[in-house]
């Protein structure tokens, strides 16, 4: 799950962490209040679950109370379009407006698990305010990190070997090595997936301070957080995702490709995708519906993936697990009985009960054209939704 930067700051200062003076405001009149509490020129930044803000004109400057409402104006209610939010962008509903800050250095900060050690790793870089992709692609040697044994813990000295290779000492290396054991401190106490602060500036008063932050949470680990969950903000998550959570279809994520994938499994899931590919295709989504006794499960997926306007044919494939055939054929059965499915249905299945999925099938009069494996399933459902 991902938050807002201001709840992510929020979350931030409560671990020690400084951060700017700020606060979120939902009107240009509520901002032009803030920047006037503020006292200070201040930054009005476009609050979406996107990087790339200042790119997009998300992010702008104020001297004066008054410009903070006029360039509030600007951004609250417009689409915002970066390199993260896809040509649709992002409606912006509220902006942080926060002091400026003057800025003598930008570095990177983040706290992230390496699934190859199976430990949490601090990462940092004197190359801050950049994408750190394009850090590690143009010059990996200023990426440095610090691994974290579980068992043994933070430790202080982990900070500050840190600090000293991103160029900090004296009260910036104090500084440093409080704000990094907060950082850590609520990566683990929260179960986060990613704490990260880019950048992280030394200001030119010597301030050691989170310009900007980004911080996502362990879905998996929400149940033990309320607080967090209470954070999530479904504006910012696309809308069939979130209705397929609401109907118990938790591994729905949308894709730009034309072809709608009922699979079981995300490791055939994955393998389908990569089929579609491979026959010259795109996916419309991946879907993974797991284990299903129940046709509605079915029914509800369809109604997912044909509720997408890009979707122009759909790849049912079932092998093996848990998942009975019959079940799913049931369920594909009502689904058109239910919704009109105007877009041809590829399936592959193999599993329990095969042989009554397929007596379903036939008996129903539907045209769901078969495949005997999951290469010929990918080209019929490729050619389907080239209209073939």
């Amino acid at each position: 799950m991902k938050v807002h930067e201001y709840q992510a700051k929020e979350l931030l200062a409560s671990y020690g962490v400084p951060v700017p003076r700020g606060r979120v405001a939902s009107t240009p009149a509520e901002a032009g209040q803030v920047a006037a509490e503020l006292g200070v020129p201040v930054v009005v930044k476009a609050q979406v679950h996107a990087g790339g803000r200042g790119k997009g004109g998300g992010i702008k400057l104020a001297n004066t109370p008054d410009e903070a409402e006029a360039v509030a104006s600007q951004i609250i209610g417009m689409t915002l379009v970066t390199p993260q939010t896809g040509p649709e962008g992002r409606l912006v509903r509220r902006v942080l407006v926060e002091e400026q800050t003057a800025i003598d250095r930008e570095l990177y900060l983040a706290v992230l698990i390496d699934g190859s050690i199976g430990r949490p790793v601090l990462m940092g870089s004197s190359q801050g305010g950049m994408e750190i992709e394009e850090v590690a692609a143009s010059n990996p040697d200023a990426i440095y990190r610090e691994d974290v044994d579980p068992a043994a813990g933070f430790q202080p000295y982990i900070a500050r070997e840190l600090a000293f290779a991103l160029g900090l000492g004296g009260d910036q290396l104090r500084a440093a090595t409080t704000l990094l054991t907060g950082l850590y401190n609520l990566f683990i106490d929260k179960d986060c997936s990613l704490a990260e602060i880019n950048p992280l500036v030394v200001t030119k008063d010597g301030r050691v301070l989170a310009l900007d932050a980004k911080v996502n949470f362990d879905d998996n680990a929400l149940f033990r957080h309320p607080e967090i969950a209470a954070l999530r903000d479904i504006d910012e998550e696309d809308p069939l995702e979130v209705r397929a959570q609401n109907e118990g279809i938790q591994n729905y994520i949308k894709l730009d490709g034309t072809i709608g994938c009922v699979v079981n499994g995300a490791g055939l899931a994955m393998a389908t995708m990569d089929a579609i590919k491979l026959a010259g295709g795109e996916p419309a989504n991946f879907l993974d519906i797991g284990t299903v006794n129940d046709p509605s499960r079915v029914v509800n997926a369809f109604g997912i993936i044909t509720a997408d306007p890009n979707v122009k044919a759909i790849l049912v494939n079932i092998f093996g697990g848990m998942a009975r055939v019959d079940v799913i054929a049931q369920g594909i059965v009502e689904a058109h009985k239910q919704m009109a499915v105007r877009v041809p249905v590829v399936a592959r299945l193999a599993g329990t009960n095969l042989e009554e999925g397929a007596r379903l099938l036939d008996e129903s009069g539907l045209r769901v054209e078969r495949a005997a494996d999951l290469g010929e399933a990918a080209r019929k459902a490729v050619a389907a939704a080239a209209g073939n």
